[in-house]
Parts: C-alpha cells; structure tokens; sequence
C-alpha cells in the first residue's frame, strides 16, 4: 500500500468503494503444456506475463478471433507465432477492442496523432498482449462518455476531481521541447478535469499490464538530470535507484508532468500509474518509485502527487459508476486469472475439456475456490453492449480529441 503521505488515497481502493470483483491471491503458475498447448510459451516470460499471455488466448478463442498462430502453417505445422497475437484479417477488423465504439475511436486517435506520437500500429491493432489496446479498452468509453467519465474519476481521485472535459491519448505537452526533457517522452492519457475548487488541473496516467520493468530504457541525457533538481520533487535528485530500468520511464513521466505546471501547461495535476495487482514487479516498480519522493508534509505545495492504482481498482470504478457490462468485460479480459487458474488445474488433473477455461466442469467448480465476488442478484451478465448512456454519446468520437 503506498504511503499516504505522497498519495491522496490507498491505492487499492478509494474511500468508501466496495470492489465488485475479487482477485486471486497469486498469478498463477502456468505448466509449460498449457502455455505450448495455447500458443502462449515463450522463455523469457515473467510468471505474470506467461498466465497473461495464456489470459488473452483464452479470451480470444472464446470470442472466436482468429490469431496470427492458426494462421501459421511454417515448419512443419509449428507455430512461430503466439497465440495472443491477432491475424492481419482480424486486426484490420478491430478485434482487438471490446467495442467497435472504441476501435473507431483508436483509429481516430491514431490517424490524428501528436506529431512525433509513438503509437505503434501493430501493438496497438493486433497484440492482445499489449497495454496500448488495453488503454483504449479501459478508457475509451469514457473518452466517449464524460459524465461515465467523471463518475469513474470522482471515484478514484475524490479530492481532485469534480467534473472530467476531455481525454487526450498518447499526449506531450511539448515533444523534443528544451522547457520540458527535450526528448519524446508522452503521457498514455491526460484527463482535463475540473477540481472540487472550480480550477483547471490534469490527470496523466502511465499504464503498465505485463511489462517486467526490465526495460528498454531511454539514454540519460543532461537535460534528464537537471531536470530532476528542477522539479523538486525527490528526496535525492541524483539516485541511481530513479535511473535504473525499472524506475525511469516514472521519473521521466513525473518530471514531465511537474514541468508541465512549472511551465504554465495546467495550473495543477496528478501523476497516476497504473497495473494489475497481480504483477509483482509493476507494483514493486510503484512502491520503490515513490520511496524516491518527498514527503507530503516536506513538500512545496504545487508539486505534482504521485498516485499509484492497480488495474482492478479501475474497472471496480467503472462498475460502481453504472456500467456493469464493460466492467466485467474487462475484467474477464485482463484480470480474471481465475480463468488461467481452472485451466491449469484441469490439465494437470487430467480433466477432459483441458482446451477450455470458460467452462470449467462442476467438478473443477466444487474442488477449486472461487476467484472473485458473485454478483448481486440484480447484476446484469458481461456483455460487450455499450451502456445506455454511453450509447447517446458514442455515435462519435470527435469530443476525445476536440
């Protein structure tokens, strides 16, 4: 949990939120069978990525989109391709998004870019793996849907946020800029909000889902270092901790994000990172980071908080703000690890249906524990229809990028 004095609230729930879905307690250890058995096997896997990677090929045969691995007929009927990777057909037809709303949105965001964006065209449209998809899928509906929006935000940032007026994707307040780290350092997400005071102020958002924090990392660069004097915003401002693989791309976001302020950009903002719970090495990424930073009560007034979220206190925001369905949609998408789980289990038990984890046997059910809450008796199944509301607002997306 990240210490209270650098952030405005606990990271794994706001205050007064009562989380609509349960996490396992672990990632679970997937056998080398399952992983080859599903395309998903690969070597330098973390244990995270590895059940994440099999996640996504559950979640893609159970939709029924084809992926680059069926397609893959090379060396003898072995596949080079993974599982989690999307065939040309199905990419181009924007399956890697949990709505067509959301796939024209990306199109959109793509084609009419930051100059020098580094949006990557097959990550984004065809690697199910990836966490550029997963920033469309987790905020494009609210992109789309500001008052969606601003219920979510009020939930996650209740001291900062009174009313959401945009969401920028892939953004820089000033790309290759000498003011700002005079290199291509971006944000995945700026929210436009209004605070509870009536001021304008930013939200920028770092998504991670599997990264290993292992790098690749940008070159240290002069301006790097007197910028994190600038910012006053560490406890040591030359820690060879803030410059390792792990931590940098953070410190390159943060020091972008005060510099914005300093630079007369937005008047406030926040720093918000987010990641699954489950991966131990974004989480501890986070807590390291922000054991960098002064402390509240040290700190000037108009330094940029550090605000560290998992994954699952997102989407249980999005749930208790009234769409139920891209909730669990989501969930079962990147977080239900209940599904790798069960699977698992029935291979290594010899259960018959070993090939699919979205109906596990009732036997399975009986021996295994459950992996997350059931639903109130008046919760709506997952379906990937757009909420009502969202539904008025979806017809296009022009306001995202207005």
């Amino acid at each position: 949990m990240p210490n209270d004095s650098t952030t405005p609230f606990p990271a794994d729930h706001p205050p007064s939120s009562v989380p609509t879905f349960k996490q396992l307690s672990r990632t679970p250890l997937v056998p080398e069978a399952v992983l080859k058995r599903h395309g998903a096997y690969c070597a330098i896997d973390t244990r995270f990525r590895a059940a994440a990677r099999v996640l996504q090929c559950i979640w893609l045969k159970a939709q029924g989109i084809a992926t680059a691995a069926s397609d893959d007929h090379s060396a003898a009927g072995a596949h080079s391709s993974f599982g989690s990777t999307l065939s040309a057909d199905a990419a181009n037809a924007g399956k890697n998004f949990l709505h067509p709303d959301i796939h024209r949105l990306a199109l959109q965001e793509w084609l009419l870019c930051e100059d020098d964006a580094a949006i990557d065209e097959e990550r984004l449209f065809g690697n199910a793996l990836s966490s550029m998809p997963l920033v469309f899928n987790l905020f494009g509906l609210l992109a789309l849907d500001h008052e969606l929006a601003t219920a979510v935000f009020r939930r996650l940032l209740p001291n900062f946020v009174h009313s959401v007026e945009r969401i920028i994707f892939e953004h820089s307040p000033g790309r290759r800029e000498d003011r700002f780290l005079a290199d291509r350092t971006a944000f995945d997400l700026a929210v436009r909000v209004i605070t509870p005071d009536g001021e304008q102020a930013t939200v920028f958002i770092e998504t991670k889902y599997s990264e290993s924090m292992e790098g690749p990392a940008a070159r240290i660069r002069d301006r790097y270092n007197e910028a994190s004097k600038q910012v006053r915003l560490y406890r040591d401002a030359d820690s060879a901790s803030l410059r390792s693989t792990a931590l940098e791309q953070l410190w390159r976001e943060h020091m972008l994000a005060q510099l914005a302020v300093d630079n007369g950009v937005t008047p406030r903002a926040i720093f918000m990172a987010l990641g699954p719970r489950l991966n131990r090495r974004v989480q501890a990424a986070f807590r390291l980071y922000e054991a960098e930073l002064i402390n509240a009560d040290q700190r000037e007034p108009d330094r940029v908080a550090f605000a560290p979220l998992t994954l699952e206190t997102v989407i249980d925001a999005i749930a208790a703000a009234g769409a139920l369905d891209p909730a669990e949609a989501l969930w079962r998408r990147y977080c239900d690890f209940d599904q790798v789980y069960r699977l698992s289990m029935e291979v290594l038990a010899g259960g018959e249906n070993c090939s699919s984890a979205s109906q596990p046997s009732v036997t399975s059910r009986r021996a295994l524990p459950p992996a997350r809450r059931s639903l109130p008796p008046s919760g709506r199944r997952c379906t990937n229809q757009v909420p009502t509301r969202a539904k008025r607002t979806s017809g296009t997306a022009k306001q995202a990028v207005a």
